[in-house]
């Protein structure tokens, strides 16, 4: 059976997930980005994705995935966001026990940055003015996850990752920032992904896995708004789960140094 999909999917809300409004996407556009006034408006839309992040980092600890933690984004506009909320997050990276292990591993120095999440794979779901994304990223500044995985493609070779990618169809793999764009699914093949790797420099580039859905402006009942895409959201990210298994740093999953 297909995974639902939130333009389709019938309605089976998760008990409490709130749905996503209208005024939720209208807050993040161009001439309301920047205005005080809607930052009720976003601190509301926020609250609903960390709420969806909780409840898919319980999931994907239930059914014996790796525990994570859950974090989520300004709301308001601010220095750090450039005083443009144009993005809305949660995100889902390595608890703090994974990370005092991370950091026994790489030594005081290169992990005193380790808290800030970004600097950790993380899974996330995001809200723009035009779209709903769930995605796993690799920001340059968290080379060592995206080491690992480099590491681990050369070292076991690309059957274990290409297996991951395969099962993600409607998905696309990406160098952040770049217009490339290497689509997952079952038709991904072997060339494809050493192409990818040819380009790919951990450190330099970030790297991204993601999906997204159109929330298109406008009157009307958008796919984006009906009542069900709480939980095919959760249900997009505990999908994604054993793929960030399998690329972040992790006991299991140790080929950050040495051979």
């Amino acid at each position: 059976m297909p995974r639902p999909d939130p333009a389709t999917a019938e309605p089976a809300p998760l008990p409490g997930l709130e749905s996503f409004s209208e005024g939720d996407f209208h807050a993040l556009s161009d001439g309301l980005a920047s205005d005080p006034q809607y930052n009720d408006r976003r601190l509301m839309a926020r609250r609903k994705l960390a709420a969806l992040g909780k409840a898919a980092a319980a999931r994907v600890k239930k059914e014996g995935g790796p525990g994570l933690e859950v974090r989520s984004s300004l709301h308001n506009p601010h220095a750090f966001n450039r005083n443009r909320v144009r993005r809305l997050w949660t995100y889902l990276c390595r608890d703090k026990a994974a990370k005092r292990r991370l950091r026994g591993v790489l030594g005081a120095e290169l992990a005193r940055d380790l808290d800030a999440a970004y600097r950790n794979a993380y899974l996330c779901c995001a809200l723009e003015a035009e779209a709903l994304e769930v995605s796993l990223r690799i920001h340059p500044d968290a080379w060592y996850d995206g080491q690992n995985l480099k590491n681990r493609a050369e070292r076991e070779g690309l059957d274990g990752w290409l297996a991951q990618l395969r099962r993600l169809e409607g998905y696309r793999l990406r160098l952040d920032d770049w217009k490339g764009e290497w689509p997952c699914g079952p038709d991904l093949g072997r060339e494809r992904l050493e192409e990818f790797l040819r380009y790919w420099t951990p450190g330099e580039h970030g790297l991204v896995v993601e999906r997204r859905w159109p929330a298109p402006p406008g009157p009307g009942r958008a796919p984006a708004l009906e009542p069900d895409v709480p939980r095919v959201l959760v249900d997009e990210l505990v999908h994604l789960a054993p793929l960030y298994r399998y690329t972040a740093w992790s006991k299991e999953s140790d080929f950050l140094f040495g051979s």
